[in-house]
């Protein structure tokens, strides 16, 4: 079945993570009269800001910015709320006479907007228990090798310690007998997403070894400018260390120091490894999507020119 059809010209600039999306998308904001629709599933969350590299307040106040801090840290967000949230969010652009223009690095987000929303599969009180009781005994590397065996599409889409998705897909397994990357490609086969009349999706690509520099030098500034304070400051709140939230990329990790797990050093070290490994996930998941355009990080004017003929274009239609 087809979703609501959007009439009016969108934008989508997506990539990985610290490849320079938030600069770039503010630039074209202010070109061709946008606002901004976050496509990530971490900066919808109030007070944690430092670990999401959510934009600053001179950014949010240079451009009007929809679905950043509308969420608790506990509070559930997903794919299908995302969806809901990012149409209103449309809907209300373009009556100002604006272009939506939705940027991020959340591709699960993107692509359920754009090509399908999947419906949830039930799971049992007693399965989800059983899979639970089996993580607390066992550990994640037992049950992601259990993945592995059952699930092998999956297991390479997600990392080890994404304990959330790891319960979810040991979960679905159990309870229909099905991988769960089989339930999505038919659920994909059976559900379009929003039906977009004029819309230009670019994504940003550079040197590997260059994106790598990059994620070292934002995980330090991270740092420097207060993660481990925004942490214990989550903490003192009263929002669990074992929040699905606060097992994100970077939290996790000063939850580790905090506990005296790792040392600080040991923190900043792993937490660029595993930054490395989710941008290489976020490709991935990207290079699946035939419709994006594929455009070098460094060639801000470039992207910027061919913003500027997709919008002409769309102008002279009317």
């Amino acid at each position: 079945m087809s979703g609501p059809e959007i009439t009016g010209p969108v934008l989508v600039l997506v990539g990985p993570t610290a490849i320079g999306k938030t600069a770039l998308s503010l630039e074209i904001a202010d070109r061709f009269g946008c606002e901004i629709i976050s496509v990530d599933s971490m900066q919808v969350y109030r007070y944690m800001d430092i670990g999401t590299a959510k934009p600053g307040a001179d950014e949010l106040a240079r451009v009007r910015h929809h679905l950043i801090d509308i969420v608790l840290p506990d509070e559930q967000y997903n794919a299908a709320r995302f969806v809901t949230d990012a149409l209103a969010a449309m809907d209300d652009i373009f009556s100002r006479g604006r272009i939506p223009l939705l940027t991020g690095g959340t591709g699960l987000y993107l692509s359920a907007l754009t090509r399908g929303l999947f419906e949830t599969v039930p799971i049992s009180a007693h399965v989800r228990n059983h899979v639970r009781q089996r993580l607390d005994r066992e550990g994640r590397e037992a049950l992601f090798a259990e993945l592995a065996r059952v699930d092998p599409v999956t297991a390479d889409r997600i990392h080890v310690n994404d304990t959330q998705r790891l319960l979810r897909a040991l979960e679905i397994y159990h309870a229909t007998g099905r991988p769960w990357s089989v339930h999505l490609e038919q659920q994909r086969q059976a559900q379009r997403g929003a039906c977009f009349a004029s819309i230009f999706q670019v994504c940003l690509t550079c040197n590997r070894d260059r994106l790598y520099r990059r994620i070292e030098q934002r995980a330090g500034l991270m740092l420097e400018r207060g993660l481990v304070e925004e942490v214990e400051h989550l903490l003192a709140m009263g929002f669990s260390a074992e929040l699905p939230s606060m097992q994100s990329i970077g939290y996790r990790h000063v939850n580790r120091y905090l506990a005296g797990e790792w040392s600080l050093e040991q923190s900043r070290e792993n937490l660029v490894r595993d930054t490395r490994r989710y941008a290489k996930r976020q490709l991935t998941w990207f290079r699946k999507n035939p419709d994006l355009l594929w455009l070098e990080q460094g060639e801000g004017e470039k992207i910027i020119d061919q913003v500027g003929k997709f919008i002409t274009s769309q102008k002279s239609r009317t």
